[in-house]
Parts: structure tokens; sequence; C-alpha cells
């Protein structure tokens, strides 16, 4: 218990001590990128022909923190995906909100059963969460872009057809569409509004979105507009192609209900017996806590118990 609170006593010391530096060094920081900005205008006379769009998005406020997590592929990988589930936070305050799930949880598994490998694996586990949370929301926000982009689609051929510019449709599209499918067009419409080629805001499109419906919605307007066509007729029969493709999706999921009904009770049996157990007969079950032999079998069963979800998982999961 004496280590456990020195190293709880450290942890929280380098951080404030870490906070406080950076926090100080941020003037310094900002000034310096201003020096800079107005040495690169002086040597260059003019402004630059070519300036990105979009400026580069902080990873964190602290900018000797910020400077850390850029040099990391990873961060910024981390950093997109909490984009693409709208998930509003940087990647370094994300990354610390695991930090500290991992230190809550990890605490309270060693004070319930009093041993450090519990706390390790509570630890493990409360890093993680805050992830299995970012990711669902991307995965509930693509599932929603892609119920509604085939209507995005048909307003697209729409205006096309009634003799709208490519670029004023977006707008539309923007304007009519429900979110997620709005706030994704109406960024494409304002990239290539203020210079970027329209090519480049349609791949943008497809690096933000990346689902195969959008891939395919982005090669067919390059091809049109580079081969010539009719680009109304072609939306057209990419819109009732990805309809066709939810109907046969949706029977898939009537077809394998059964499957994923079979995971979600094995996953629930062990803990509901555990916690049952608990409550009628505590001696029964303590072993599995107290005994060595006992943490073998709890480890080895949610071994077992993660294998077996993956295995059911890729048995049900049917691509189409």
């Amino acid at each position: 218990m004496p280590a456990l609170i020195a190293v709880l006593v450290f942890i929280v010391f380098t951080l404030v001590t870490f906070v406080a530096f950076s926090l100080l060094d941020e003037r310094k920081a900002q000034a310096r990128i201003l020096r800079e900005r107005l040495s690169s205008a002086e040597q260059s006379g003019r402004a630059p022909l070519e300036l990105a769009l979009l400026r580069d998005e902080m990873l964190s406020k602290i900018p000797a923190f910020d400077t850390f997590l850029r040099r990391s592929a990873r961060v910024s990988v981390l950093q997109k995906m909490l984009a693409q589930g709208s998930v509003n936070i940087r990647a370094g305050n994300f990354l610390i909100l695991s930090a500290v799930s991992a230190l809550a949880l990890g605490a309270a598994a060693f004070f319930a059963g009093h041993n450090f490998l519990f706390a390790w694996a509570g630890a493990l586990l409360g890093f993680f969460l805050p992830y299995a949370y970012a990711s669902h929301m991307r995965t509930r926000r693509f599932q929603k872009f892609e119920e509604k982009f085939p209507d995005a689609i048909d307003t697209l051929a729409r205006a096309v057809r009634a003799g709208h510019a490519f670029t004023t449709a977006l707008e539309m599209i923007a304007n009519e569409i429900p979110e997620p499918v709005a706030g994704e067009f109406r960024q494409l419409y304002e990239e290539q509004k203020f210079g970027l080629p329209l090519r480049d805001a349609l791949m943008n499109l497809t690096d933000r979105i990346p689902l195969v419906d959008v891939k395919f919605f982005v090669t067919a307007v390059m091809l049109q507009r580079d081969t010539g066509g009719n680009l109304a007729e072609i939306l057209d029969n990419l819109s009732y192609v990805i309809r066709e493709r939810f109907k046969i999706l949706r029977q898939v999921r009537v077809h394998t209900a059964q499957g994923r009904l079979t995971m979600l009770l094995l996953m629930a049996l062990p803990p509901t017996i555990v916690v049952i157990m608990l409550v009628i007969n505590p001696g029964f079950i303590q072993p599995l806590f107290t005994d060595w032999r006992g943490h073998i079998l709890v480890y080895l069963g949610i071994t077992l118990q993660t294998f077996g979800y993956f295995v059911i998982r890729n048995i049900i999961r049917i691509r189409v």
C-alpha cells in the first residue's frame, strides 16, 4: 500500500510539473511562430501562390505536448478517428483521459482484489475504454452516413438534371440533407470554393469517410468529368445499387440474428454467474479471487472468452 501511494504521488507531481512548464512555454512558442511567419513573409516579399486551405489541427493546447505528439503517426491516426466519430476532443486530451481512466480502474481493481495482477488488468481495461467509445461513435456515424448517402446522391442527380452546376448541387446537399452527410458535403463544397481542385476535394472526402459507397461515388464523378457522359444517369444507377446492397445487408442481419444472440449470451453468462454466486454464496466463489490457482482460472477464462468472441464475430460478419 505505501508503494502504491508513492507511485500515485510521483505520477501526479510529474503531471503537474509538466503542465506548469508547458503553460510557461506557451507564450514563448506563440511568439516564435509569429516571428517565423513574419520572417518568411519578408523574405518572399509577396504572398505565396499556394497556401493550405486548412491549418494543421493542434493535438493538444499544451505546446510541448503537442510537439511531442506530432512525432507519432499513430497519434495523427487517432486524431482522424476522433474527427470521424465526431468526438470533440483533441488527441492529447484523449490520451490524458485514457491515462486517468487507467489509473482509476487500476486502483479500483487493486482495492477490490488486493492483487497487482488485477490492478494491471483494470488499468489495461481503463486505458482502452475511451478508445472503444470513440470507435463505437465512429462506426455509428458511418452507419448514419450510409443511410442518408443515397438520398444525397438522388438530390445531386435531380439538381444536375435540372441544370444546376455540380458545385451548386453540392451546396444544395449541404443545406437539405441531415447530418452527418450535410457536414461532409459542406466541407467538400467549401474546399473547392476556396480554390482546392475538385479532384483533391473529392479525395479528401474519401479520406474522411473511407466507405466503399463514397469511393464508388468519387470514382464515378471523376470519370464522368474526364470522359464525359450523363452524370444524372450515373448517379441514379449508383443510388439504386447502394439501396439494393442495403436490402441484402438487412437480409444477412436477419439470417445471422441467432449467431449474434448466441455471442451475447455466451459473453454475458460467466460474469453474470460470478455476480450471482457472490451474492448467494460468497464462500463458494471467493477462492477464484484469493487463491493463486483461482487467479490462473480467471485469466484463462478471460482469454478463452475473448478468443471465442472474435471467432463468433468473424463467423457472423458477412461482407456484401
